[in-house]
């Protein structure tokens, strides 16, 4: 992947679902890209931003209240916007729809989901993913969460015109940075079988991803870049 040069000190970038934790490290490292931040979480979740406080612009509003995500992302060069199929009220779908709606003219809108969203039909899944988006599409009848209203808010953004990029994120861990993740079009490509990514180097792509016009209308399956899969295909190129 091409470098992504820094961002320009004083842009405004919003980040839709601040307060949850791809969504703080987000926020870190916008700040540290010298980024304006606006953050919308729910309102009982806005203590979880206090180690912020005086640093960024929050709002407290489900991401999929219009009004509330029109306000956000009024004047941003980006919005970072992280899909979550909470209850059963189209909450992934009209998050994304809120932010393609809202979002100034020629944006770069950035969505986070699971490897399990696919854009072509060509990902090749292993059966322990198979399983698990079995399992959460069963949870529906729970009213705790609608994976299917994450397939439909992927539709969406692929449909649209805008400048959009959906980051697909393997299996996810805490840990000390260990560089920006490789990627690839499709789920199945050798170089993203080891299946996990530090969440704080998945939040780096998803803000460096925002300078990156080589990323839009991709949907690009990341992996971290110190995994096996990644190293080994690094050593293949060499």
């Amino acid at each position: 992947m091409e470098p992504i040069p820094q961002a320009g000190v004083g842009k405004r970038i919003c980040i839709v679902g601040a307060s949850g934790k791809l969504g703080r490290h987000m926020v870190r490292h916008a700040l540290d890209r010298g980024y304006e931040v606006v953050g919308v979480c729910r309102e009982q979740s806005v203590p979880k931003l206090d180690d912020f406080a005086g640093r960024i612009t929050v709002i407290g509003a489900d991401t999929n209240d219009r009004e509330a995500v029109a306000r956000a992302v009024e004047g941003c060069a980006a919005v970072l916007a992280v899909l979550v199929p909470w209850g059963v009220r189209d909450y992934s779908s009209g998050t994304a729809r809120a932010v393609m709606d809202s979002a100034e003219p020629g944006a770069r809108l950035v969505f986070s989901c699971g490897w399990h969203i696919s854009r072509d039909g060509q990902d090749r899944y292993p059966r322990k993913i198979k399983a698990a988006v079995a399992f959460a599409r069963l949870l529906r009848f729970t009213r705790l969460l609608d994976m299917d209203d994450q397939y439909r808010a992927a539709d969406l953004i692929f449909a649209s015109d805008t400048r959009w990029t959906l980051v697909r994120g393997s299996d996810l861990e805490e840990g000390p940075a260990e560089g920006l993740p490789v990627w690839s079009r499709h789920v199945g490509d050798p170089v993203l079988a080891s299946n996990m990514t530090r969440r704080t180097d998945f939040a780096r792509f998803m803000v460096e991803a925002a300078e990156n016009d080589a990323l839009v209308h991709e949907a690009p399956a990341i992996v971290g870049c110190r995994t096996p899969s990644a190293l080994a295909h690094a050593g293949e190129r060499e």
